[in-house]
């Protein structure tokens, strides 16, 4: 985690080798769409519990505020990890070993970015709330059934990133942090992600369904 706040002092000091335009001309007034795949990592004593499977996702919606050097970042992120259970449950009779655990995770955060021309650097903090699956086991007469346990979970989400206009699209990609206040296992929850993507402009789409909800007089 402290590698990201050192990442995006780095990001956001002043560089001398580029030069910020005065106006962003990429995201002013723009809706943008950033699906993205990569990995997320579990840090410190989740890795007791959990431990990396590809792939995690994301999808996300770049929302310029009125200075389009701040941005509302609303996106869910889907991640699978491998689990090990590490505390009986008395509501079963087995103790579950390289099984699947879920993260649907949706984070409603803040940032900020600068444009060097094509180049955009950005980060990005707010709050999560998701669902994080659990896989237990049963012993059924001679079968063994599978089942997923779920609870609601609240965390924190941060990032940097970049991403670069190409002719009709973002290429991009993004380093951040998830922690979440519940426990895992008896375990704390730290997850690095690292996620590369396309990021789309979708202003038209969403003023046409302003227009459909709302239709002037």
């Amino acid at each position: 985690m402290k590698s990201l706040f050192v990442i995006l002092a780095i990001v956001f000091s002043y560089n001398p080798c580029f030069s910020q335009s005065g106006t962003d001309t990429l995201h002013y007034k723009k809706v943008y769409y950033f699906a993205g795949t990569g990995i997320g990592i579990p840090l410190g004593k989740t890795k007791n519990v959990l431990s990396s499977k590809l792939f995690a996702g994301s999808m996300g919606l770049d929302i310029a505020l009125k200075n389009p050097r701040y941005y509302v970042y609303p996106a869910l992120y889907l991640m699978s990890f491998n689990y090990d259970q590490l505390i009986n449950d008395s509501d079963y009779n087995r103790i579950v070993e390289n099984g699947r655990s879920n993260f649907y995770m949706l984070s409603l955060a803040g940032g900020t970015r600068r444009q060097y021309d094509l180049l955009n650097t950005y980060a990005y903090l707010g709050p999560t709330i998701g669902l994080v699956n659990e896989p237990r086991a049963n012993d059924v007469g001679n079968k063994v059934v599978m089942e997923s346990k779920y609870s609601m979970t609240f965390g924190t989400k941060l990032g940097v990133g970049a991403d670069y206009k190409f002719k009709g699209f973002f290429l991009g990609a993004e380093i951040g942090y998830l922690y979440n206040v519940n426990k895992i296992q008896g375990n704390p929850v730290h997850v690095l992600t690292v996620m590369v993507g396309l990021k789309s402009d979708i202003t038209r789409l969403g003023e046409k369904v302003v227009d459909i909800l709302l239709p002037s007089k």
